[in-house]
């Protein structure tokens, strides 16, 4: 089995410190790689550190808005004088708030603050942060790489979660206009694309109550759906196997994979 070695790599991951982003930091770090945890959430950063104490030469923490060009400058200034150089850039971090584009109840219906506030994360968050990285990678003359964390609702749309969806599917567009943007310079970009996966930080009580009401279910009937959705491979997927697919994509073994949105979700789909 090819082993991947990520021992001379440095990056970003955004959204790093919980969910699918703390998953591709432990295994990032596994692969040998320096790692920059960029997170909104300070205590849980913190807290993912003191968990990482094992690589504490190889990884660190800074607290970050991604909606904020000073602070995504900020980031992007923390990891060079951490580690040197950027290779890669992890776009992860985003949020999704479950609304209903018309509510005849009025009571789960997209609002304009809602709507802003979901496209400045998943979308501003995402070109604010490449655009600060590839910078720096195109001053140092590094061969880098963009990994987007797209969503497979993106093309399948998201009953309840349009404008989570709608931003998902932004998402695939920069991948493949960066690409073509930065190819020339040997930068790389590709999409990645979950489906249904074990429990993140995304899935609070929260989350699966606003979900389950845009449906017209019961919280327990939604938790079914995730059973009863057809995947082929008869399971969700794991954080792990999302992280595995992130590392390969960073290494060379990837070196001809740019431009394109990966899925993986077990081969799910509606039918």
């Amino acid at each position: 089995m090819v082993e991947i070695d990520l021992r001379n790599y440095s990056g970003i991951v955004t959204g790093g410190a919980s969910g699918i982003g703390k998953a591709v930091v432990k295994k990032l770090l596994t692969a040998g790689a320096k790692v920059i945890i960029a997170d909104i959430n300070e205590e849980t950063g913190k807290e993912t550190l003191k968990e990482l104490a094992g690589f504490k030469d190889s990884v660190d923490f800074i607290k970050t808005d991604v909606t904020s060009k000073k602070s995504v400058d900020d980031m992007v200034r923390f990891t060079k004088e951490r580690f040197g150089k950027i290779n890669y850039l992890v776009n992860n971090a985003g949020i999704n708030i479950p609304r209903l584009l018309v509510d005849p109840q009025g009571k789960e219906e997209v609002t304009e603050e809602i709507f802003d506030r979901i496209t400045t994360v998943n979308q501003k968050g995402a070109v604010l942060c490449a655009q600060a990285v590839v910078r720096e990678m195109l001053k140092d003359g590094i061969k880098g790489v963009v990994i987007n964390m797209a969503s497979e609702s993106a093309l399948e749309g998201s009953e309840g979660q349009s404008i989570y969806a709608g931003t998902k599917a932004a998402l695939y567009s920069y991948t493949r206009s960066w690409a073509k943007e930065l190819g020339k310079y040997g930068i790389r970009v590709v999409g990645v694309a979950p489906g249904i996966l074990e429990p993140t930080a995304l899935r609070t009580p929260e989350y699966e109550r606003a979900l389950a009401y845009t449906r017209g279910i019961t919280v327990e009937e939604l938790r079914r759906t995730y059973e009863s959705v057809s995947i082929p491979l008869k399971r969700v997927g794991t954080l792990e196997e999302v992280a595995n697919l992130v590392c390969f994509l960073i290494s060379d073994l990837a070196s001809y994979i740019t431009g394109t949105v990966i899925n993986i979700s077990g081969g799910k789909s509606r039918a």
